[in-house]
């Protein structure tokens, strides 16, 4: 919901973001409608190549529980597995999108084509090395690093996990310069490849997992699968590459430190990366925390936060992505540039919010149906659809707030400011452990539950302190810029249409339940998606019409033929 007054704005901060000497009448300035368009095509990249790659994640993941199932085997390598994942997002969509993409779409709208393929060389060069060193460290200090994400694993999985850890750390350092690539050819507006790229990676994990599934014992076969992810990551960089070397005028790596640019990308860079590692610790205490509730907790964690990632991948992520450097590019005076701001935020916003919340609703109300047609086969029981189920619920708590406040980041982001998010995660992560600490470890026993469903309490108390640091990020972004965030009548009649949604396919499941569960599912998500849409089209809700427009004119009209 909005704020009643709007802020002051930051004149200093804000003209940052254009040139030093622009002003209105010195310098074009684009208005937020002639980029409009334009940044909505680019979020629709971003959301196919996302979805591509996520639909053939999801196939991996479905794979992977086949064989695995809620094993002890399946928890070490879900615990390994956050290894390359921690680096991919700390640096992919965290420090290198924040501190680089600004800078050098900034030089990119300026026409300085030399003096950002400098930029681009240097920061290519810098991250090469410092890969090479986190390998290496990485790789010595393993045992150290299952301890810390793992504690509770006995000897057996502690053992595997540390050798999974080793086979993944090389893997993650081309996955980090994968990031690189996917930081130049955002700046170019090349979305689609950056972010289809990983379908490469996941292919390489299934092959692995099909080819030696049948052939192998389960600890054999997650090593093998380690090592298929590796070479995944070789291929996730390998196809970017070509393409980012066309685009970018001699690529030459070298460490051009003296270049005011480069400067001002590493300044921005350690606190991005600090925020986003911070963010993505979270993730370790998770794991860490679940080490302790018994088999098959950690694995199934891991299962519920794919299916949590994907609507913020799907929505979240491909907005914020097109729109960081659509905003990095604003040129103008100080006002000019906030008005801006706050048109593309809020219809971010309400872009975003139009899918989540109905995620949200679908993962409380509907989360087994969902767990059981993309998991449910082999290894993985119905038992295990009903406890991803729990853990998926408690998710749905924090989705929204999570998800906006990525969009609220790229803006902080794009005022050059890098410091604010970090604090702000800071807080949010120091809350979520401690309320995760108590709902997982403590709150089970004390409600007389099984101690597996701690893992649903973790994703609650990570839920409850991702609001506060939304709270915190609006609040201090609109004193800058002026007001922003969604209308009450506008969550309103998103959430009336989720909840009636959700009543007509709970209805539908207590019907037909014992159905097959990829039939179930088509019946009820299907009816649940349809009853969103149309009460919401009901509602006057522009992105339900325009989408239910688009459909609408696939569908020949009887008029349209009696003129033909």
């Amino acid at each position: 919901m909005k704020d009643e007054a709007p802020g002051a704005i930051a004149g200093e901060t804000l003209e940052q973001v254009g040139s030093p000497e622009a002003t209105s009448e010195q310098q074009p300035v684009r208005t937020p409608l002639s980029t409009e368009a334009s940044t909505g095509r680019s979020a629709f990249f971003v959301g196919s190549g996302i979805l591509i790659s996520r639909v053939v994640g999801l196939a991996r993941q479905r794979i992977f529980a086949h064989y695995f199932g809620s094993s002890a085997e399946g928890d070490a390598f879900s615990a390994a597995f956050r290894i390359p994942n921690f680096l991919q997002n700390v640096f992919g969509e965290g420090a290198l999108s924040a501190s680089f993409i600004p800078v050098y779409a900034k030089l990119l709208a300026q026409d300085d084509e030399k003096e950002a393929a400098r930029v681009a060389n240097s920061i290519f060069a810098i991250l090469a090395l410092v890969t090479a060193v986190i390998v290496l460290i990485g790789v010595l200090a393993t045992p150290y690093i299952v301890t810390l994400i793992a504690a509770g694993f006995e000897e057996e999985r502690r053992a595997l996990t540390i050798t999974l850890v080793r086979i993944f750390f090389p893997g993650a350092a081309l996955l980090v310069l994968s990031a690189w690539c996917l930081g130049v050819l955002n700046s170019h507006h090349r979305f689609f490849i950056s972010y289809t790229a990983p379908v490469a990676w996941n292919a390489a994990i299934i092959a692995a997992l099909l080819f030696f599934g049948r052939r192998m014992d389960l600890s054999s076969l997650a090593a093998a699968t380690a090592w298929g992810s590796v070479i995944g990551s070789a291929l996730q960089f390998g196809v970017q590459l070509p393409t980012v070397l066309r685009l970018i005028d001699n690529f030459r790596p070298a460490l051009a430190l003296a270049s005011s640019h480069v400067r001002q990308v590493l300044h921005s860079f350690f606190p991005v990366f600090m925020s986003r590692g911070v963010v993505q610790i979270s993730a370790f205490v998770d794991a860490f925390l679940a080490s302790f509730l018994g088999q098959g907790a950690v694995v199934a964690l891991n299962y519920a936060q794919s299916l949590y990632t994907l609507p913020v991948s799907l929505f979240g992520m491909s907005v914020s992505a097109a729109e960081l450097p659509a905003m990095s590019r604003t040129l103008g005076a100080a006002e000019v540039v906030a008005e801006t701001l706050r048109h593309r935020l809020d219809q971010g916003l309400r872009r975003i919010s139009f899918f989540i919340v109905p995620s949200a609703v679908a993962f409380l109300a509907l989360g087994d149906v969902i767990a059981a047609v993309l998991y449910q086969t082999g290894k993985f029981t119905r038992d295990d659809s009903v406890y991803v189920w729990t853990i998926l619920a408690g998710s749905s708590v924090g989705l929204l707030a999570s998800t906006l406040g990525r969009l609220y980041s790229s803006t902080y982001y794009a005022l050059r400011d890098t410091r604010t998010p970090l604090l702000f995660a800071v807080f949010r992560v120091g809350l979520g452990s401690i309320l995760g600490y108590f709902f997982a470890i403590h709150l089970p026993g004390l409600l007389g539950l099984s101690s597996r469903l701690g893992a649903a309490g973790i994703t609650v108390a990570s839920g409850f302190a991702g609001w506060v640091e939304f709270v915190l990020l609006r609040n201090s972004l609109n004193k800058r810029i002026g007001r922003t965030g969604l209308s009450l009548s506008y969550s309103a009649k998103l959430w009336i249409g989720a909840l009636l949604g959700a009543g007509v396919g709970w209805g539908l499941k207590m019907l037909v339940g014992g159905w097959h569960p990829v039939p179930l599912a088509i019946v009820v998500l299907g009816a649940y998606g349809t009853c969103y849409f149309a009460v919401t089209f009901l509602f006057g809700v522009s992105q339900a019409q325009t989408i239910i427009g688009r459909i609408w004119r696939f569908f020949p009209r009887k008029g349209a033929k009696a003129q033909r």
